[in-house]
Formats: structure tokens, sequence, C-alpha cells
């Protein structure tokens, strides 16, 4: 089989919101793709040799002639490019066509129809007189081809939806076929990627497990490695993946700050223990770290989010460079980077470009430590995390776990943080979860948690009045975190909630619900 990299689109990166799901969804194709700036040096493009370019929308307008152009590289190529939006747009003016301001902005559904036979429409469904729903989002639209190109589609608000040359490959869409409110947008997108493109849809977890484990092995031969396992998803799956590939010569310490989440170091080591079912590699080497006491003392009289933060982080780095300090031969540091942290926002004269940055010290590690890093996962998404993470054989409720703060519970803990509240806040959260878990409800919101209130009030139990502190409860509905919404739990579920934390936890009197969206508010509290 040829390398997995091989075959690959290059995603040029206009400034769209949506340039992440672009690659996401043609990920999930099965066919490998990188996501670079319009700016990019032209050198880079003939050397990254891509089957195929997509072109990204942007928040730009290409009537201004300061705005984003394509690299002239990319047409050179001679590969299919296909763009998106303002990458129609784009691709339309400079080839000799005309793009103007619409009169009203299009966004929102639409319906499609049909112009010319195209094989990258029919995949949408829109064939004949059959129409289809695609996700408009644009305030210019192109109003006149340019030389070579045919209209293969078209809306009410948009005469040229779809535009392509067929002997040059060359393809254009108005709308945004990676969001699923285009009813067929995946099926467009994997047409061109391996229909168009003639990608093989070798990208699978089988074969990125395969290339991962032959790349560890090549980098780090002989020698000893170090991870930080915390129970996340990504510090898990790099666990899976190098006591696959490396087996004894990797060491996992886990640092129990006193900051946990409930029994969470007993499901850490059961789910790496003898009993796992992720492979005759196992059981992992987990040294356990009792820090409880060290973490608190330093957290001692602080109650500004920024102190608490930074006292957590710097704990952290003094505990593990000692611990890991105290180990014989070790040469390299694992992280769990992945490629939305390697994707870093950057200022150009547009502000939108992207540039590629080496991630070291993503966990705040001092580079006295002077170890070689190794980030096997730092060309994944998310998602991609998680399918190998189950192909690796590590539990779904671990790899499907809602994300959990780098500080844990101390973001969660309002104000000063002592001992006995993260005892509280643990088993209120606990319950919480237990309850999502139960009505079938967790897999449903994105992220949900318990906050421990700086806020004391009476409640009556028994016959005896109670003065504690209040437990807040959020639950959020979110795509990507940038945005997000509380979760419309069911008010039966949240009383039933707010009944099991005050009966079962004496140091809570009352329990509310966090109702805000993200923005005006954040996710967590601090």
């Amino acid at each position: 089989m040829h390398n997995i990299h091989d075959q690959r689109l290059l995603i040029i990166d206009f400034g769209s919101q949506y340039t992440q799901l672009i690659a996401r969804r043609v990920r999930e194709c099965g066919v490998y793709c990188e996501i670079h700036p319009f700016d990019l040096p032209e050198g880079f493009i003939t050397e990254f040799a891509p089957r195929g370019v997509i072109l990204s929308g942007g928040p730009e307008t290409v009537t201004e002639g300061s705005t984003p152009r394509l690299p002239q590289a990319v047409l050179e190529l001679g590969v299919p490019v296909l763009g998106i939006c303002y990458g129609m747009q784009t691709l339309a003016e400079q080839l000799g066509g005309q793009v103007q301001s619409s009169e009203q902005r299009e966004f929102g559904h639409a319906s499609i129809l049909a112009a010319e036979p195209s094989t990258l429409i029919a995949a949408l469904g829109a064939v004949g007189d059959k129409d289809t729903d695609v996700w408009m989002s644009h305030g210019d639209k192109v109003t006149q081809l340019p030389p070579g190109f045919v209209v293969t589609a078209a809306t009410a608000g948009a005469p040229i939806a779809a535009m392509e040359d067929p002997q040059r490959h060359l393809y254009g869409v108005q709308f945004h076929p990676e969001v699923t409110h285009t009813a067929a947008g995946e099926a467009l997108l994997k047409t061109f990627a391996r229909d168009i493109c003639a990608c093989e849809g070798d990208w699978t977890p089988a074969n990125i497990i395969e290339d991962a484990i032959e790349r560890v092995r090549a980098q780090v031969g002989d020698d000893h490695v170090v991870l930080g396992l915390s129970g996340g998803v990504d510090s898990s799956v790099v666990a899976a993946l190098l006591a696959r590939a490396i087996g004894n010569q990797l060491t996992c310490i886990f640092v129990d700050n006193g900051l946990l989440r409930l029994n969470e170091r007993d499901e850490v080591e059961a789910a790496f223990g003898p009993e796992s079912g992720i492979g005759n590699a196992l059981p992992l080497k987990i040294k356990t770290v009792h820090a409880e006491a060290e973490f608190m003392s330093k957290l001692a009289g602080l109650d500004d989010p920024e102190d608490k933060r930074k006292a957590i982080g710097n704990t952290f780095i003094d505990v593990f460079e000692r611990e890991a300090s105290a180990l014989d031969g070790v040469k390299w540091l694992a992280q769990g980077t992945i490629y939305p942290d390697v994707i870093e926002s950057a200022a150009s004269k547009f502000g939108k470009a992207h540039v590629i940055k080496s991630h070291h010290n993503v966990g705040g590690l001092p580079e006295r430590m002077a170890l070689g890093l190794v980030e096997p996962l730092r060309e994944l998404f998310k998602d991609e995390v998680r399918q190998i993470g189950l192909h690796l054989g590590l539990p779904r409720s671990l790899v499907f776990r809602h994300p959990f703060p780098g500080p844990g519970l101390g973001v969660r803990i309002l104000g000063e943080i002592q001992p006995e509240y993260a005892q509280v806040l643990r088993q209120a959260d606990a319950i919480f979860i237990d309850e999502l878990r139960t009505a079938d409800l967790y897999d449903q919101v994105s992220q949900a948690f318990a906050v421990y209130l700086p806020v004391k009030s009476v409640g009556v139990v028994g016959d005896a009045r109670r003065y504690e502190h209040v437990i807040a409860l959020r639950a959020v509905e979110t795509i990507d975190f940038m945005t997000a919404r509380s979760a419309r739990l069911p008010y039966e579920f949240i009383e039933r909630v707010a009944n099991r934390i005050i009966n079962e936890v004496a140091a809570v009197s009352r329990v509310v619900y966090d109702v805000s969206s993200k923005p005006p508010a954040t996710i967590e509290w601090e």
C-alpha cells in the first residue's frame, strides 16, 4: 500500500469559520488533507503536490482589490480545484469572470436546481427537475462566467449557484457543502475527493494507527518515553497508541491533584489495567502521584481565577518534572497535541491567515527538561482521535467523555479552593453525570458539569434549618465550542438531579440551573 499521506488534498483557507469543517468532511471520505493559508509560499504548493485543491469561503469581498486571492501556483498544478463561496468568487474573478455585490445577502436554506449535467451537482441529488436543499451564506455573487465555464446549478437568489470548466476540472459552488444544513453535501465532497481527484480512500482508523506506530518506532528507537496521563481523551489515546508501538518503553505519570472528578484515578487505572481490551502491549506502566496536599497548600488563600490557574499549572509542572526526572533513561516527552492546536491564528495583513506552529510546551512543561517531543495525534481532528481510540480498544465511556479543563475542578470552585469544597463538588457532579447517563441524555449534550458557588443559602432538611452552599448545574449543546446554548433538559430531570444532590450531599442547600448562552457567557464559569 502507498503512504496514506501521498494521496492528499490541499485546503486553502480564506478565513471561513467552516474551514476546519471542510477538512473534517474530506477526511471522513477517507482522504487526507491539510489546511494552509491563502498567502502561503508558492513553492510550498508545488512541493506539497496535492491531488486536488479546495478553496474555503471567507468574510472578505473580491469586489475590493486588496482582499485575499488564490495563489497562481494552484492553477498551474493542473489538478482539480473546488471553490466554495468566496473560493468560487475569487476563482471566477481571477479567471476573467465578474463578481458583484448582491442587493440582498442570501443566508440560510435555498433550493437548488441543476442547470447543465454535472457529476458534482448530481451527487447532491439535484438531477433534472429534482431540487435539493443547500445552505447559503454570501453577500456577493458571480454575475459573469469566466471563459470555458458553464452554469451547473441555480437558486432563486443566485442564477450562478454552481459553475464548472469540465476540461480543466475547475469547479465552483456558491453554497456550503461542508455544513449539515446542505442535504447531501458530504456526497458532493466525496465525489470531488474520491472520483474527480482519484483518491482511493486509505485514510482509515486502521491505516492511521499503523502509520503512527511505524513513525513512533522510527522516531524513538529503543529510547524511553514519558507521558502525562490525565484521563482525558487525547492523552488516553496517545497512551494506548504508544503502548501498541513501544510497549514497556513508555511510562505514564498520573498526577492526582485533588481536583479530579469522582473515582477518576480508579477509572484510568481500570481502562489501562490488565483486564482492559487494548491489546497485549498492556498493562501500561502508570506511576500515580498523590499530590493533593501539595496543590492545596499552593492554592491556600487564592480566590482570583487567573491566580488559581497559574498556581495549578506551575505546581503540575513541578510535580511532573520531579517525577519524570526520577525515571531512568527517558529521552522523549509524549503529548496529546491535535491538529486544531497546530493550526493557530496569526496576525497577517488580513488577520485571517493561519500559521503552523510547533506546540512545544502545550502543557506548559519547561524546556529545561530537554526532552524530544512525540506527538502522534498532531495531524488528527478530535473526531478522528475518538475513532482511533475506539479502534485501539479504549472504552466508549472514556473516548466520548465530555471535555474537562486542565485545572480540573479548580475552575469550577468559585473563590478560594478548599479540599472539602472539592469533595462536595465531586459528589454533586457525579450525581449529575450519573443521572444524565441513566436518562440517556449524556451523549445528547456536549458538556455538562456542576459548579460550586461561594454563596450560602438557607434550606430546611427535616425539622432543621441548614445554611449551606449552592451548586449550579451547567449543560450545553455546541458543535465547535466557539458558540453554545444551554441544553434544554427536561424540567423533571433537573428537579430529580437537584433533589438527589440536596438529599445526598449534606453541604448543599440549593441547586440552580444555568441557562446562559455563549456568547455572552462562557461555557466554564471561570
